[in-house]
């Protein structure tokens, strides 16, 4: 792999991680890392910054024991016929900047072909991980399926089965902490977070061009108390958040997802199901703030086997630039009618004006420009319509290595980016 390459294409997303807060001062151009060829097996301790970090094999973080990759890092999974695993079964603390994110990723030669990844495998995490952070950091091409001899089969993680494409990240501690924030996930094969338990905020990231023939972005069972909010999802290929209490799992799950923007959800699914924002089985679901743009579907619950009674949903825009995608997020018996939503029965009402995309974008479309902007301009719907008087569960934060990470508080426009 030619590092300039590698380098240019993390100084491309560099910019876009910034679209996320409100400094968009220009980064620094990231300096040429050392090279750390072979790492395969047991690791632990440090990754220094700036280097990388050839994997020629499957990797473990063992019980007890914590990886920490310093900013600037590349994880360079280098290995075609094993697609390796990173399976996190203590700590794993990925802690990128604004100005040297944190890059795992594939050769550059193996990418024109592979759009949607399949070439290394994921972060999958045990029981006994007690904790992940994920700051700053790109994750891309993965999702490879799984074979007999892949760590996360022979420990009985995940769905525990050859034949399965693994997600960007599994999760299963009811007792651990999960903290992703700030980072970019794209060009996967399937879900993106897969989580069935923990304290977790998912916080100010885009998720793009994943889910090949099926799959979520934001996947989250029982156990989980969650935080999922300002996240840019576009095209995923059913819903950009799947909400269920499945798996019989204490506590019950619980979420409180607010300030998203989800365009394009659903359409590339093969059959119908979701098409943004799915609830099912018993979930706890309080949902403010959405911005929903030429989405298959609106809010959508499983009418057999729906959302705890006490769910709120408040406060969504919706924009259709058709008349089909209009017609299919109103109001019934599954498309969830909510508070305080701006919704129109009319084709390209309610344009939320984005600042640089087109909303005639085909919906099946799957190529992210880095140049596109869902800032909001003046004048549109969203602006002073969001709802702030709610509680969100980590106010005050959840602590991991050490230090404490809050969920972001909620806006006063509705979706994930207000006015630059």
């Amino acid at each position: 792999m030619k590092i300039n390459q590698l380098l240019a294409s993390t100084a491309l997303l560099i910019s876009m991680l910034s679209s996320c807060s409100k400094d968009d001062s220009p980064a620094p151009s990231p300096s040429e890392p050392e090279v750390n060829e072979s790492v395969s097996g047991e690791v632990s301790g440090i990754w220094t910054k700036g280097k990388t970090y050839k994997i020629t094999g499957h990797i473990q973080i063992p019980v007890g024991k914590s990886l920490t990759i310093e900013e600037g890092v590349t994880v360079l999974f280098s290995d075609s016929v094993v697609k390796p695993e990173l399976v996190v079964h203590g700590n794993l603390y990925s802690m990128g900047t604004k100005e040297a994110p944190i890059l795992f990723t594939v050769p550059d030669a193996w990418k024109t072909t592979n759009t949607f990844g399949n070439l290394w495998g994921g972060l999958i995490a045990g029981p006994e991980s007690a904790e992940i952070l994920i700051d700053h950091t790109i994750l891309e091409y993965g999702g490879a399926v799984t074979a007999e001899e892949s760590p996360s089969v022979k420990a009985g993680l995940y769905k525990a089965e050859a034949g399965e494409h693994v997600p960007v990240l599994y999760y299963p501690n009811v007792a651990g902490k999960l903290v992703v924030q700030n980072s970019i996930i794209r060009h996967f094969n399937e879900d993106g977070f897969y989580i069935e338990g923990g304290k977790v905020i998912v916080s100010n990231n885009y998720f793009y061009t994943t889910g090949f023939s099926g799959g979520e972005a934001i996947n989250i069972k029982s156990g989980v108390q969650a935080d999922v909010a300002f996240n840019v999802v576009y095209s995923p290929n059913t819903n950009a958040i799947k909400l269920s209490n499945s798996g019989d799992r204490t506590p019950q799950a619980y979420v409180v997802a607010y300030n998203n923007t989800i365009l394009n959800a659903g359409w590339r699914r093969p059959t119908i199901k979701g098409g943004s924002i799915w609830l099912e089985k018993g979930v706890r679901a309080d949902v403010y703030n959405n911005l929903l743009a030429n989405d298959r579907f609106g809010i959508k619950r499983d009418a057999g086997n729906a959302e705890d009674a006490r769910s709120i949903i408040s406060n969504t825009l919706y924009y259709g630039f058709d008349q089909t995608t209009t017609d299919q997020f109103q109001p019934s018996e599954e498309i969830v009618k909510g508070i305080n939503d701006i919704i129109s029965t009319k084709a390209g009402e309610n344009d939320p004006k984005f600042v640089n995309y087109p909303l005639s974008t085909s919906t099946l479309n799957t190529t992210f420009d880095p140049a596109w902007d869902f800032h909001l301009q003046a004048g549109s719907p969203a602006l002073g319509k969001g709802k702030t008087d709610f509680n969100r569960q980590y106010s005050e934060g959840i602590t991991l290595n050490g230090k404490s990470y809050s969920s972001p508080a909620p806006a006063n426009y509705i979706g994930a980016l207000g006015t630059k």
